[in-house]
């Protein structure tokens, strides 16, 4: 189960940041989406990976998978989002879990309010694929093409 005792830590530790989503840049998720990285490989993660996601009124994104368990809090606004083909209706501070290889995906409930989620990988190697073309990236390289 584990290959190392209980009391020793599972990871290398990086120095501690305090991350501000205000000061930090956006990347484009195409549609109306924008990502901003937070605890990534860049602020020296090593273990999860973590972002925001912020959606203008009704933009959402493909239907996609993962590599790894992916956790999602909304933290403004109402979303809809479809977890193996049923959809939730979720509102802010609501909390999903969606394990790896199960299609998913996230749109704002609204047509004119924002919305705001934020994402926890398992792995700071999270790899999406997207359903529609079978094209697998890496979640981190999404974070190269700053919004306009």
């Amino acid at each position: 189960m584990h290959d190392h005792p209980t009391d020793e830590p599972c990871f290398t530790p990086f120095p501690p940041a305090v991350l501000r989503p205000a000061d930090l840049t956006a990347f484009s998720r195409g549609g109306g989406a924008r990502t901003v990285p937070l605890v990534t490989r860049a602020t020296g993660a090593e273990v999860f990976l973590t972002g925001q996601t912020l959606f203008d009124g009704g933009a959402g994104i493909a239907l996609h998978t993962h590599n790894c368990p992916e956790s999602v809090t909304i933290l403004e606004g109402d979303a809809v989002v479809e977890i193996d083909g049923t959809e939730h209706h979720v509102s802010r501070f609501d909390t999903t879990y969606v394990p790896a290889g199960m299609p998913h995906r996230f749109r704002n409930a609204s047509a004119t309010e924002p919305m705001r989620i934020l994402w926890i990988y398992a792995t700071v190697d999270a790899t999406r694929t997207l359903v529609e073309t079978g094209v697998t990236a890496r979640v981190d390289a999404e974070h190269g093409r700053p919004a306009p």
